[in-house]
């Protein structure tokens, strides 16, 4: 007779089984918060509460402060606070004694209002001033005077700007000449297949020498003649400046016709025209009439009060400068 065996028992646990407490997990990204399993009967009981993920973060309706400026760091590069607020300061006096410096020494020559004064101009008054220039025969000669107008504040009297007034000297004409005869010695170098950058360097040399030598004559005749108000130097270098405006009306049918004849009845037309030109406008200059008194700068010597034999040389003065005019004007034409 066959026993059947004793069944199979799972073993019994003699201790209690403990679990432990999993750590508090944040709440999940479906706004659901995870349970753990009931702590051990040792440990205090533990409630857990559903808090929502988005009621974690409250919003309150309040407005955003205005960013503040962003302070350079300084400690990034090694400096403090103090040593770069000193530096600041340093910089802002070096740039302030520069200024004044420049203003010092070159104001006198170059001041900034008047270069504002000489730039204010017109269509109408560039085109009516390039047909005084090329045709000045044209205009009467009682009215080549220049206008004088008072000032804002109306106390002291100053000329009239070139918008204003025809016979005003402007530097917006002769600086543009002046470019344009430099692209034209490009251009001419181009046709003949003889461009090269320096091309440009040298006819802004020769340029700037001739109005450099046609400054330095006029200067140095008014002061052997002892004209006591000899024009500012921005007048007497918009005057020579004017010269480009003959040169330009020679180069450009040089380009479009090869005739020498024709070519030099242009350019002795043209001396003539800036010779004529520079007469009636330098006479402002050299002799200058009563009305020019009334002008705030330093008062110029009246033709009435000029000797006849300092007004006879004044005279021998500008018609030399008209025909040295024959001479810059064959420099600058020869490209």
């Amino acid at each position: 007779m066959s026993h059947s065996p004793p069944p199979l028992r799972h073993p019994v646990p003699t201790h209690p089984a403990y679990i432990p407490e999993p750590p508090s997990a944040p709440a999940s990204p479906d706004g659901y918060q995870r349970f753990s399993s009931s702590s051990s009967p040792s440990s205090p009981p533990q409630h857990a509460y559903h808090v929502p993920a988005y009621s974690q973060f409250p919003q309150q309706p309040t407005h955003a402060p205005a960013p503040a400026i962003p302070q350079p760091d300084f400690a990034a590069w090694g400096m403090n606070d103090a040593t770069a607020q000193f530096g600041m300061q340093l910089g802002q006096s070096a740039v302030a004694a520069g200024h004044d410096y420049v203003q010092r020494n070159f104001g006198t020559f170059f001041p900034s209002t008047s270069l504002k004064h000489h730039f204010n101009v017109s269509n109408s008054y560039v085109i009516n001033k390039l047909r005084l220039v090329l045709f000045p025969w044209l205009q009467k000669p009682s009215s080549w005077r220049r206008r004088v107008c008072r000032s804002e504040s109306g106390q002291t009297a100053e000329w009239a700007s070139p918008r204003e007034d025809i016979n005003s000297p402007d530097l917006y004409i002769p600086s543009m000449a002046l470019v344009t005869y430099i692209l034209l010695c490009a251009l001419y170098a181009g046709i003949s297949k003889q461009f090269h950058t320096k091309i440009l360097g040298e006819a802004l040399s020769r340029g700037l020498a001739v109005l450099i030598l046609d400054f330095a004559f006029v200067k140095l005749g008014c002061y052997f003649l002892n004209v006591s108000d000899s024009g500012s130097v921005i007048d007497i270098v918009a005057y020579g400046g004017y010269k480009f405006v003959g040169v330009i009306f020679v180069l450009i049918p040089s380009f479009l016709i090869r005739a020498p004849l024709i070519n030099t009845i242009l350019f002795i037309y043209a001396f003539l025209a800036n010779a004529f030109f520079l007469l009636r406008s330098l006479r402002s200059v050299v002799l200058p009439d009563a009305s020019a008194q009334l002008v705030s700068s330093p008062n110029p010597t009246s033709t009435a009060t000029v000797p006849p034999a300092a007004r006879r040389r004044r005279v021998i003065f500008l018609f030399l400068e008209a025909i040295s005019q024959f001479l810059y004007m064959g420099v600058l034409v020869r490209i």
